[in-house]
């Protein structure tokens, strides 16, 4: 869901995300993607907060295995590609349609071919389409770096709560930075119950871990 140019002028600390690749070793694999700054912006680079989700999803804290995972506004992939790395049986990584072709580049290259077939790439615009992805049909749904724009706030509470059951587990992998993302976080606990499970203080990422709220049965 990213697909936000930034402007040229980037600070020197940023120059690592206009190299071509970045590489990371992850699940046992050597894991190298494709990245493209000056065609996709934003969603074309790694951030800390994919990499602080990969690092959590590796300590075992959350049962991948033989599970249905999604993950929204991926980019790269690098979080959806280690989930299936990490062995869930079933993975679908989205974003908006002008990624999607990076973005299945990226999973070819790194997925081993008896897995590819677990693994989707798939348009997912938040709020959209949604009938085409099964209500509650995911065990895991996870995003990485997605709560930053405000205007998108409703639509991927509304994603959010047509993928996920109650006995769905949601990761948002995040950094606070404006009033903006508490707001966020707020709107969140209104349908979800909301943990913090991971701070890598390093990065200054926060991993929040959700569950949906069961529906309200009015008498």
């Amino acid at each position: 869901m990213a697909l936000v140019p930034y402007d040229g002028n980037y600070l020197p600390v940023l120059s690592k995300l206009h190299n071509s690749s970045a590489e990371f070793h992850f699940a046992d694999h050597n894991v190298r993607l494709t990245q493209d700054w000056n065609k996709l912006g934003v969603a074309a680079v790694v951030w800390d907060a994919a990499v602080v989700m990969c690092m959590y999803l590796e300590l075992g804290q959350v049962e991948l295995t033989g599970k249905v995972a999604i993950e929204l506004g991926a980019g790269t992939g690098l979080v959806g590609i280690v989930a299936a790395l990490l062995g869930a049986k079933k993975v679908t990584i989205t974003d908006r349609e002008p990624a999607l072709g990076f973005l299945a580049a990226n999973v070819k290259e790194n997925i081993p071919p008896d897995q590819l077939g677990a693994v989707e790439v798939s348009e997912l615009t938040w709020g959209q389409g949604l009938e085409r992805y099964p209500t509650g049909g995911f065990d895991i749904v996870l995003g990485a770096d997605i709560v930053y724009l405000e205007d998108t706030f409703p639509s991927l509470l509304q994603t959010m709560e047509h993928l996920s059951s109650e006995s769905s587990v949601v990761l948002l992998a995040c950094k606070i930075r404006y009033e903006r993302d508490t707001n966020f976080l707020s709107m969140l606990k209104q349908r979800f119950t909301v943990h913090e499970v991971h701070y890598d203080k390093e990065r200054d990422i926060h991993i929040y871990k959700a569950v949906k709220l069961p529906a309200r049965r009015d008498l």
